[in-house]
């Protein structure tokens, strides 16, 4: 059996291996989603297949809407051909409990899927055409941290934001001046209202969207590209709305596991695709249970009854008190944790470090002794219980397929949330003492180490794609295997980067502390998991 829209007609061999199928009609949803769209989606990748795809499916199969979701690809468009409009744009859904079962359902509520670029001119004036319609009431992004930065480490915009600033909205490469030229079309068409929906796990990321999107706005008025009154309407909340969100779901790549046991059941459309640009995906995408999605309630055009789908509404500060506990606490900063120590110490697998000793009192003593302390109750999530969840149910789920090489990925876009805001809180609160912080500052010091491109035995091993990673280099290069003295002052430009951390480690008594731990990992061999132990055991 293939995943295509003519063979959900064999109810029975879907029924047989106990998969869900839509209960609604596909094509009727299609028609009316094109004709009529209200959401459109920004990032076509895994996360979206396994949460927010599923989101509007839930509402359809319930009969409480009738139209589905439009994807947008801007980075991966290989995945548009060849795992998107090759399955007619169903996606099969795996929910990977902790017992080891399956639950698997056909998710078909994405009614097209486009790849957009400046040579897919016939897909982009689609996606303009869909912009001029004033059903749409949502546009939604999953674009990971650095799908909103303008500009470099040293405050330069980058080059493709240099070209479109200087080029105007007609001919943009960089993803926000896409967004910035289609809100400007839907200016044009009579200023209509919209909702901008980051669903990224950065901290105020609704914020980072819209100030991001203005700066190119402001950017093309002060060049005369485009009217005054533009920015007027990007600045104004009852026209356009960037929402703060905070949103929970892991999501790894393909399991080889769940391919064999899918072919086991005859289900042929099973090849996992691993792209130009080193995208892991599949027709099917396999997930955990868990998941958190709260949204600000602010959307000026309406929006679909999505709590009827499990999402959460609430005010602004109690969204960012939701987002400030899991991304700067509860989740996201130990999951770094273990992703930069689980590198280093040769897993493979999130999971098995929960089995290790150290790494995991390591992750405890981050998230309950030194983050819980400093975090505020949203009260529509209970801190206490939601990491406990992550540390005793999800991270050691072992049917998760996660690593900590995919965990690593990006690292120096995350640390400042996952990282510098506890730091921050640390040193603006006169009730704390930040010099007294060990577990954050030796991750950080564990980070630069991983940086070297030596395990702890002092072997080669490959490090994770980073935007940062040549500039990052070009300091750590100096450090040398085996030598303490040789980290002198070769790390300042690093610690002391508020760009990376959010603030000067060394302006608030952290810089020096954590040269000391990285001088500790670079003894020797081994040195990497002495210093843990020492950590662990001592304190």
């Amino acid at each position: 059996m293939k995943l295509n829209r003519k063979s959900l007609l064999n109810n029975s061999w879907w029924e047989n291996a106990n998969i869900e199928l839509p209960k609604y009609d596909i094509d009727k949803m299609v028609s009316k989603t094109k004709n009529t769209p209200s959401w459109v989606h920004f990032g076509a990748g895994n996360l979206f297949k396994s949460f927010i795809a599923v989101i509007p499916d839930t509402l359809l199969n319930k009969q409480i809407t009738d139209t589905g979701i439009i994807a947008v690809e801007t980075y991966d468009l290989e995945i548009v051909e060849k795992v998107y409009k090759e399955y007619d744009n169903l996606g099969l859904l795996i929910y990977m409990n902790s017992d080891g079962s399956l639950k698997k359902k056909v998710v078909g509520s994405v009614a097209e899927c486009l790849a957009i670029e400046p040579s897919t001119k016939v897909e982009w004036d689609r996606l303009k055409e869909i912009f001029t319609k004033p059903s749409l009431q949502m546009v939604s992004f999953t674009i990971t941290e650095k799908g909103y930065a303008l500009k470099d480490i040293s405050g330069n915009y980058y080059p493709d934001v240099k070209n479109d600033i200087e080029n105007g909205p007609e001919q943009t490469r960089h993803i926000i001046s896409k967004v910035a030229s289609l809100l400007y079309i839907r200016y044009l068409e009579g200023e209509l209202p919209i909702a901008f929906v980051s669903m990224d796990n950065c901290s105020k990321n609704g914020d980072i969207l819209g100030n991001s999107v203005r700066t190119i706005a402001k950017e093309w008025v002060e060049r005369d590209m485009v009217e005054a009154e533009f920015l007027e309407y990007l600045n104004n909340p009852a026209k356009v709305s960037f929402p703060l969100t905070m949103i929970d779901k892991i999501t790894p790549r393909p399991s080889e596991k769940v391919r064999s046991e899918l072919s086991k059941l005859g289900f042929e459309s099973t090849e996992i695709l691993c792209t130009d640009k080193k995208t892991f995906i599949a027709p099917f995408v396999n997930t955990e249970t868990a998941e958190y999605l709260v949204i600000e309630d602010n959307f000026p055009n309406g929006r679909m009854p999505l709590e009827k789908a499990g999402v959460l509404f609430a005010d602004r500060d109690t969204v960012n008190l939701a987002e400030k506990m899991k991304v700067s606490t509860c989740l996201n900063p130990l999951h770094t944790a273990l992703a930069i120590f689980g590198c280093l110490l040769g897993y493979q697998s999130i999971a098995e470090e929960m089995k290790d000793l150290h790494l995991k009192k390591l992750v405890e003593k981050i998230g309950r002794v030194e983050g819980l302390p400093v975090v505020s109750d949203p009260m529509i999530l209970n801190p206490d219980d939601f990491i406990d969840e992550v540390l005793n149910v999800r991270f050691p789920n072992p049917y998760i397929p996660d690593t900590p090489q995919r965990i690593a990925t990006d690292t120096s876009q995350k640390i400042p949330v996952r990282f510098g805001e506890t730091i921050k809180a640390y040193y603006e609160n006169p009730q704390f003492e930040v010099k007294k912080l060990l577990y954050i500052p030796l991750v950080i010091a564990g980070w630069c180490r991983y940086l070297m491109g030596l395990d702890d035995k002092g072997e080669s091993m490959d490090l994770s794609p980073d935007p940062m990673m040549e500039e990052l280099k070009t300091h750590i290069e100096r450090l040398e295997f085996g030598n303490p003295n040789s980290v002198g002052d070769n790390l300042q430009p690093i610690l002391s980067n508020k760009k990376v951390f959010g603030l000067d480690l060394y302006s608030v008594g952290l810089g020096e502390k954590v040269e000391g731990y990285v001088k500790e990992m670079i003894i020797g061999k081994y040195a990497v998991r002495n210093l843990l132990e020492r950590m662990i055991n001592f304190f």
